[in-house]
């Protein structure tokens, strides 16, 4: 019997580059674009984590997404959802133990959200280490104030997906590794892969980076990018060769969405979103758009 043929990544955009857009108009544009899923980042404008009635309106999501036919991921990278005055703050590692607590309890509650929506996975990094912490209390930080994060992503049957992110402790994919083998490595804890994040700082190409975290992938980002430059840019902006990071997720049989992460694009949303799709489904086929 021969092998069954690949299958091209399931695509999605990220709400943090359509904050422009009510949550109802950006689900209703994805599905007529034909995207499969979209990845959900939790903030004040797209299903406020920290609003009263979450349930409720977590319900009134998992309708839309049912009524459009869409599948989600749960993203944490909100920049204000928990400090008004603080990009992405405060983090898994900040010297105050109540800060720290305030993000963990973040995490919990995007597990449950993820539950209840039937979403693949839930992503987080690690954030920035701060300044005057040593390396070793950093990892100590992360990977307990993980534990409970970890213990309700196992009750809830809901991955958790940690992305490597240029700039904070947990960079790289060496660095999951650490991380993941502190922790005993726990079926849980997963990847999320910036495909972007491959190009400006492994030392591999993104599609050995693909197939390197393979057994561990469980939600994807993707855009272009430059080396040593983080900076997210539209397709065919940056440097990425994208039909051979297109063939390694096909060929790793990674079926989890695919997310196009542009968020300093909101002011052009709705056109980053069609143009994203037309650009990907050329890649899958081998060509550009």
């Amino acid at each position: 019997m021969s092998p069954r043929p690949a299958q091209p990544p399931r695509w999605g955009y990220g709400t943090n580059g359509l904050t422009d857009l009510r949550l109802d108009d950006a689900l209703a544009l994805l599905a007529d674009l034909g995207y499969d899923g979209v990845g959900l980042t939790l903030d004040h404008m797209h299903l406020d984590p920290l609003a009263p009635d979450l349930a409720a309106r977590t319900r009134q999501v998992a309708r839309a997404l049912d009524r459009h036919h869409l599948t989600a991921t749960v993203e944490t990278g909100a920049r204000y959802v928990l400090d008004p005055r603080r990009k992405h703050g405060p983090s898994l590692l900040d010297p105050d133990p109540d800060a720290r607590a305030a993000r963990a309890r973040l995490l919990v509650r995007a597990v449950q959200v993820a539950s209840d929506l039937g979403a693949h996975a839930v992503h987080c990094f690690s954030g920035i280490t701060p300044d005057g912490t040593d390396p070793d209390t950093a990892w100590k930080r992360l990977a307990d104030e993980l534990a409970p994060v970890l213990d309700a992503a196992t009750a809830a049957g809901v991955p958790l997906a940690i992305e490597p992110e240029p700039g904070h402790l947990l960079a790289t994919l060496a660095d999951f590794h650490q991380l993941r083998h502190a922790l005993d490595s726990p079926d849980v804890l997963g990847l999320t892969v910036d495909i972007g994040h491959c190009q400006c700082l492994e030392p591999d190409p993104p599609a050995d980076c693909v197939r390197a975290a393979a057994p561990w992938l469980r939600h994807v980002q993707i855009e272009d990018m430059r080396r040593g430059v983080h900076e997210h840019l539209p397709f065919g902006d940056g440097e990425i060769d994208f039909p051979p990071v297109i063939e390694a997720l096909a060929d790793t049989g990674y079926r989890g969405l695919t997310v196009v992460e542009l968020p300093r694009h909101s002011h052009v949303g709705p056109h980053q979103a069609a143009r994203s799709i037309d650009f990907l489904r050329a890649a899958a086929r081998g060509g550009s758009a």
